[in-house]
């Protein structure tokens, strides 16, 4: 059975179309396929159908939808009810969007191996998954409300692939398709940019700058705005003569698929990136992101790499940053400097130190100064940096002050940035939000850290510690280690006390790993005020809950609430989830943040209660 969203939404059996009728049906299959076996809630599928305008029937109209695909579906995939919604399981069916998204991963990976044959075929395979606009036969809630990222997608597959072309000297064949795509995305400085090096390449000069001012133009004119850095770049690179430089050879790989080993830095070449996860699953989509922004913009480019990974504590957004880094080293000849921006007990580093190791690592140790002379470390800092083809990944970073001087002031240095809350001091940033683990890569992290055998014997266990942990990466790593450390004690033991929500933070502990540790230390930066009343707001429930509920639980002001709440969520300690009926924002705490604050409710109530003994 094959299963198709990128275009009109079908089912396919045997070559052949099955009878679905109406937008309806087409929606409420689209939504379960897109959730990967993730329960979809009736919330969900209501909004997707009807907007913000359901009718009174919405169960009996859902359970109708649902049955109906049952039958239609058959043996082909399971479609379960798991309050509050439902999931579906295809097995192993063909669904398109995941085999699309499979092959452009692939081909990146061939990109960034400089395999160019091999990631233009695959790409190119990616790309022929699509059969029109997405959602084409269902509602316009789902296609607004999925298909923009889908479309993002498939773009940037065409770029890359374009890329691919271009580094196989194919600029004269594409230079007709890459016309059409400016008419139709004339927004994309990228394929501007590849057209106007495909112009060059070809000896038309004066079309490319004539392309480069059609597209200032247009940015002026739609958006406001003078071109970015990248299309900025290539005209002066057009002008200056080194945007036609002929692609260097991409010889094919050897027979056998291997890369001849890359040299050896030169001595003296900072090497201060952590040890890869060896293990490392999941964040396939994160990983292709930060890859992409880490890697050189193109012939005459110079576009600044500033890249900002987000999200709450124990996303794993060190291991993803490290990891990129890792797979991104062959672009930065010039070493890979790292620095966490905290203690270990979780408080800021002051920039000046940060700045003298940095240094250290940089050139002659004789010529730091001093540890507390911030201005004459920003100055040689920036005067190191310049021009040289370095990643420096900033790990932890607590705001926006600490990093000012810590961002060289060239193109030419990448930086990969990490933190809980969004810092407007990275400029231009590409920023990558995580969000929890689905439940397969989950299940798959926490095998890895387990070991593959033990859960297989235990599938029922595997499951129940998965949905526990509610995709946080280090909960599911703490599970994991735990486990394999007792090859003795069944996975079910921990899955049982993982089923106490009393115990269930104290559970999520083993050696220095700690999830309640690691909330503990965003709530204490906190503002006091934030900080007093964010322990009340758990007892508002597990559902999202907008900012007026906020303000009576704690009999405060709506406005006065809000603000409160925002500050959780730029901590994030809340997520923001949608908005309510009356278009007001909505606000959700993780299932172990929760938990979390309800701990330091009752360890107030504990101290409250606690008799109150003084010295004679």
């Amino acid at each position: 059975m094959e299963f198709r969203v990128l275009g009109p939404v079908e089912v396919r059996r045997d070559g052949h179309r099955a009878a679905l009728s109406g937008a309806k049906l087409h929606t409420v299959l689209a939504a379960l396929l897109l959730a990967r076996e993730e329960v979809v809630s009736d919330e969900r599928l209501c909004r997707l159908l009807w907007g913000w305008a359901p009718p009174t029937t919405v169960s009996a109209q859902l359970y109708t939808y649902v049955s109906r695909l049952r039958k239609i579906l058959g043996d082909g995939a399971t479609i379960d009810r798991k309050p509050p919604g439902y999931a579906m399981c295809v097995g192993p069916a063909t669904f398109d969007l995941r085999e699309f998204e499979r092959l452009a991963f692939d081909g990146r990976e061939a990109l960034v191996a400089e395999d160019f044959e091999k990631a233009a075929d695959l790409l190119r395979d990616a790309l022929a998954r699509w059969n029109g606009q997405p959602f084409a036969n269902a509602s316009e809630y789902l296609a607004d409300a999925e298909a923009p990222r889908l479309l993002e997608a498939r773009a940037v597959t065409l770029e890359h692939r374009i890329d691919a072309d271009l580094a196989l000297g194919r600029h004269q064949q594409i230079t007709g398709e890459l016309t059409g795509l400016v008419a139709e995305f004339p927004l994309r400085e990228r394929i501007r940019c590849q057209l106007m090096t495909a112009l060059c390449r070809s000896g038309r000069q004066a079309d490319a700058i004539h392309l480069y001012h059609h597209g200032r133009a247009v940015l002026a004119e739609e958006l406001g705005v003078n071109p970015g850095e990248e299309l900025q770049a290539a005209y002066r690179a057009l002008l200056d003569g080194t945007l036609d430089r002929q692609p260097r050879s991409a010889a094919a790989p050897s027979r056998a698929g291997a890369r001849p080993p890359a040299p050896p830095p030169p001595a003296g070449t900072p090497a201060m990136l952590p040890p890869d996860t060896v293990d490392f699953t999941g964040r396939r989509l994160e990983l292709e992101l930060l890859c992409r922004a880490l890697a050189p913009a193109g012939p005459g480019a110079a576009r600044p790499r500033r890249v900002l990974v987000t999200g709450m504590a124990g996303l794993g957004k060190t291991a993803l940053a490290v990891h990129a880094a890792h797979r991104c080293r062959q672009y930065f000849p010039d070493g890979q400097l790292y620095a966490d921006l905290r203690s270990p007990d979780g408080t800021p580093r002051h920039p000046a130190r940060v700045l003298h190791r940095l240094l250290r690592a940089l050139g002659p140790v004789e010529d730091v100064p001093d540890a507390d002379d911030l201005d004459r470390l920003t100055h040689l800092y920036r005067e190191r940096t310049r021009g040289r083809q370095l990643l420096i990944v900033l790990d932890n970073a607590a705001g926006s002050a600490q990093l000012g001087s810590l961002l060289p002031n060239t193109p030419e240095p990448a930086v990969l940035v990490t933190g809980r809350t969004a810092l407007p001091t990275v400029a231009g940033a590409h920023t990558v939000a995580l969000a929890p683990l689905a439940q397969p890569d989950a299940l798959e992290l926490l095998a890895a850290a387990a070991g593959p055998a033990r859960l297989a014997a235990a599938p029922g266990a595997a499951a129940s510690i998965v949905e526990h942990c509610a995709g946080l990466p280090l909960a599911l790593r703490i599970a994991g280690t735990r486990i394999a450390a007792r090859p003795l004690s069944p996975p079910d033991r921990l899955a049982r006390r993982l089923a106490d929500p009393l115990t269930r933070l104290r559970e999520l502990h083993s050696g220095e790993l700690d999830v309640h540790a690691s909330l503990l230390t965003s709530w204490r930066a906190l503002e006091p005020e934030v900080r007093t009343v964010f322990p009340a707001l758990a007892a508002l429930g597990s559902r999202p809950f907008p900012a007026a509920d906020a303000a009576t639980a704690l009999e405060l002001a709506e406005t006065a609430a809000e603000r409160l709440l925002e500050a959780l969520a730029d901590a994030a300690l809340l997520e923001v989830s949608g908005a309510d009926e009356a278009g007001q924002p909505c606000y959700l705490f993780h299932p172990l943040v929760r938990l979390f604050a309800l701990s330091l409710e009752e360890g107030a109530r504990h101290r409250a209660a606690a008799p109150n003994i003084t010295g004679g």
